[in-house]
């Protein structure tokens, strides 16, 4: 609810200074199965995990195989070789671990003046994107 706020807030004041101002929304479809879990490890690595938690994550989301009930009676079991699972509890910390390298490659891309954000008020505040869940905003200055 809060990146809904800030974005309306956003566009508010970009309509009173009339500052032109680009927003692209991105959906991640099937955001968890999409994670690739190399650099699941490397984000994990990044923020500063410990090599054993790291290895505690690598086991719970590497890990495992599943089957579906299908009638009441279970499947062949399935091995899992990709993405996080539906429904674990971590899912969610860990995609958001993952989406974090989005930030990283954002603040980048704004240091090599390859993407400008869109600057708010006269403080210097600068905004190029607000993420939520499977959900990004990419928000800058109006230019080709």
């Amino acid at each position: 609810m809060d990146r809904v706020l800030v974005v309306n807030e956003l566009v508010d004041y970009a309509k009173r200074a009339k500052k032109e101002c680009l927003i692209f929304k991105v959906d991640f479809e099937k955001a968890y199965d999409s994670v690739d879990r190399g650099f699941l490890e490397y984000m994990l690595n990044m923020v500063g995990m410990g090599r054993k938690w790291v290895a505690w994550m690598k086991a719970c989301v590497c890990g495992g195989s599943m089957s579906i009930l299908v009638n009441g009676s279970p499947t062949e079991e399935i091995s899992i070789h990709r993405g996080l699972k539906q429904g674990d509890p971590l899912a969610p910390f860990l995609f958001l671990l993952a989406a974090e390298g989005f930030s990283g490659m954002m603040r980048k891309a704004r240091e090599a003046n390859l993407f400008e954000g869109f600057e708010v008020g006269g403080g210097g505040l600068v905004v190029s994107h607000l993420q939520y869940a499977d959900d990004t905003l990419c928000i800058g200055k109006a230019t080709v």
